[in-house]
């Protein structure tokens, strides 16, 4: 096995069985061997500490390409995930970053994250994306790259971004995110989707369950590759024995206010 080309990444499930997720980097040779070594290790991390909150990736192979960028104002300033067969990440970022500032950056565990839930109808959007990005936040949380602190505060700050663009983008949600790029609404979109699923994780969690717990049974069961948002609610009633995501559904599909997440209630999030 070559080192610069293919990584073998094995992660234990508690259950005792071992997954091995092969990713697959491309556009590895346009840096020196030094940064490649970084390069590797920040995949490395991300692949790890996403897999230990989420369980293993739902992909036996996964390219990642890669575009190393001369220019560049964060250390990755863009990422998209490719849907198909067989798919995989496509990283923007900048070639002169440190592993710290690769590993700090939330682009990737936001890309990794979007790979647990099916590609959803453009209406569904917000799921998707209100997903991942809340997502991103917990693996770094539990990934110690953020503090619990700082995981309140970024919440709490994107949230707060999404209710000041609410007052300017007032469509029902799902009609919104069907148009979101053109609208320039993704703060709306993106921490609506984020409340429903923390608002979701809070009523898990006074039944004993998690919002983690659950996509790990998700994955192991009914994972798809495509199918639609009320689909995708149902089986997770179906797995937490409760009517938590069909009823928020119903509340946040058609809503044109932003939803009321106080900080105290992100306080509680484990």
């Amino acid at each position: 096995m070559k080192l610069f080309n293919r990584i073998l990444f094995v992660t234990c499930l508690a259950s005792t069985s071992v997954f091995a997720a092969q990713l697959d980097p491309q556009g590895l040779t346009e840096l020196s061997k030094s940064k490649q070594q970084i390069i590797l290790q920040w995949l490395n991390f991300s692949l790890e500490q996403t897999q230990a909150t989420l369980g293993p990736l739902p992909y036996s192979n996964l390219p990642i390409y890669l575009h190393p960028r001369y220019i560049a104002f964060e250390p990755v300033p863009w990422g998209s995930v490719r849907r198909g067969d067989p798919g995989g990440i496509e990283l923007h970022f900048d070639r002169f970053a440190s592993f710290t500032q690769l590993r700090d950056d939330w682009t990737l565990y936001h890309e990794m994250a979007h790979l647990y839930l099916p590609l959803l109808p453009y209406s569904g959007f917000w799921l998707s994306e209100g997903f991942a990005t809340y997502m991103q936040n917990i693996i770094m949380r539990d990934s110690k790259v953020i503090t619990r602190k700082q995981f309140i505060q970024r919440l709490s700050a994107g949230l707060e971004r999404g209710r000041q663009q609410t007052r300017t983008k007032q469509q029902p949600l799902s009609e919104l995110a069907d148009d979101m790029w053109q609208q320039g609404a993704q703060q709306r979109v993106y921490w609506s989707g984020s409340a429903f699923f923390i608002e979701a994780e809070l009523a898990l969690q006074q039944q004993g369950q998690s919002l983690t717990q659950l996509i790990k049974r998700y994955r192991e069961c009914c994972y798809s590759s495509k199918t639609t948002a009320k689909k995708l609610l149902t089986t997770f009633d179906q797995l937490s024995r409760s009517a938590i995501f069909s009823t928020l559904y119903a509340r946040y599909t058609q809503r044109t206010d932003f939803p009321d997440i106080t900080r105290e209630q992100l306080i509680l999030l484990r």
